[in-house]
């Protein structure tokens, strides 16, 4: 790796700090935020006139932050250089009426969330967090991180078929995690219990966005420490980096050719057909206003958006030691070798050969490896922002990420070296 990068194992020690504070998309843009202000970036508001000042800036609009960094000499016109990115993550989200039970248990009743591995979720002790809002309209952010809920498996006495047939999980029925015991289950105390962790008055909490998270901190595994075990990283990982990356390249000193930009949007999950996530109008919004407020036309947003590149950071499959025949017989990418470029040709992935060209030279300039990723032709494709973001947009997009295990599982596994590569890689891409 080159030695002028920033990034070492303190990047991963640092991602594990990260993953375990950030139980949800709030917390998760909250942390990022800190990081940007620590580097000299600043909030703007949405509702405020911008003006064309140089230096970073950050937008925070939900579970989504848009940030970026306006060097001295830029003009209207200068391309963006995008790094693109998730917060959200499958799991249990509270409903609206969440106090239930049964047979002396209490519950809490949840919804699913994305595409969570159920079965990772059984048995597993549970935090809760979120978001509040108040009555006055402002929110809150609220983090139980202690063994909380529980969604308890049923015994193999009682279901014997489970040995044969496999786990069978009713998604209604199976996955609602009890949280204490009684019959005597009352309207309002799931959210009374909240208001007081989080120092509220009572009855001042009118709406909420809340979720289930695991309590297990994120650790290194195996005889060398080479493996990183941790919630969230699909797709925390790249949040985490990008907002290293964007950080070390603000503060750098370098003249830049380009605007570095970092766009961690919400919803990736469910579709990201929301206000905050890539579907939606926040990062074309936020891209023209910086255009507009340095004085440019649409003649300049036009050439500045025709000069763009965005890396959409995913996470996606390394091999599997027990499922390989799953994988592309020619393309395994492994734990430890550098992040991976994402193709499909059915533009599942936005990456065509004039995107690969540009990582791979982001990668050569960073001294960091990388690897091919393509689906098996008898599997389906998933996909990420990355096609979204250029169709939207009309902005080239190169789909990359970090090879994991477990992926949408309550807790994946990754190799420990590999997130710094992917911070390197995304430093240098940044640089223009």
């Amino acid at each position: 790796m080159s030695t002028n990068r920033p990034f070492d194992r303190g990047h991963t020690d640092d991602l594990m700090s990260f993953l375990a504070a950030s139980p949800s998309p709030y917390h998760a843009v909250a942390n990022a935020a800190e990081r940007l202000e620590k580097a000299g970036f600043r909030q703007v508001a949405e509702t405020d006139a911008w003006d064309g000042t140089k230096g970073g800036k950050f937008v925070l609009r939900g579970g989504a932050v848009i940030a970026w960094y306006v060097p001295e000499d830029a003009a209207p016109h200068t391309p963006f250089r995008i790094v693109g990115a998730h917060t959200d993550s499958p799991n249990l989200r509270v409903k609206p009426l969440p106090d239930t039970g049964a047979h002396g248990w209490r519950q809490v009743a949840v919804e699913i969330y994305g595409g969570p591995l159920m079965n990772s979720w059984l048995d597993r002790d549970l935090g809760l967090a979120g978001r509040l809002t108040l009555r006055d309209g402002s929110t809150r952010l609220v983090n139980v991180d202690r063994p909380l809920l529980r969604v308890p498996q049923l015994a193999i006495h009682l279901d014997r078929s489970v040995s044969t047939e496999g786990l069978k999980l009713d998604k209604q029925r199976h996955l609602q995690p009890v949280w204490g015991l009684g019959d005597d289950v009352r309207d309002g105390d799931l959210i009374a219990f909240l208001e007081q962790e989080a120092g509220l008055p009572a009855g001042e909490v009118t709406g909420w966005d809340l979720m289930t998270h695991s309590v297990e901190a994120p650790a290194y595994l195996g005889r060398d420490r080479e493996l990183m075990a941790g919630p969230r990283m699909d797709n925390l990982l790249s949040v985490h980096a990008g907002t290293a990356a964007l950080a070390a390249v603000a503060t750098s000193g370098q003249d830049l050719p380009c605007i570095p930009v970092l766009a961690a949007f919400d919803h990736e999950e469910n579709g990201s057909q929301s206000d905050t996530g890539a579907d939606g109008p926040l990062l074309g919004s936020v891209l023209e206003r910086s255009v507009f407020a340095r004085g440019g036309s649409y003649e300049d947003r036009a050439r500045a958006f025709a000069g763009t590149v965005c890396l959409s950071s995913d996470t996606g499959h390394a091999v599997h030691p027990n499922y390989a025949e799953r994988h592309d017989p020619t393309h395994h990418p492994r734990a430890g070798g550098g992040p991976i470029l994402k193709v499909n040709v059915n533009n599942r992935y936005a990456t065509d050969g004039s995107g690969r060209a540009v990582f791979a030279a982001a990668c050569e300039k960073a001294g960091v490896p990388f690897q091919s990723f393509v689906s098996n032709n008898s599997m389906p494709c998933g996909t990420t922002i990355g096609p979204i973001t250029a169709a939207r947009h009309g902005i080239r997009t190169v789909d990359i990420g970090v090879a994991i295990l477990s992926m949408h599982s309550a807790r994946e596994l990754c190799a420990a070296d590999d997130p710094f590569l992917l911070a390197n890689a995304l430093a240098a891409f940044l640089e223009g």
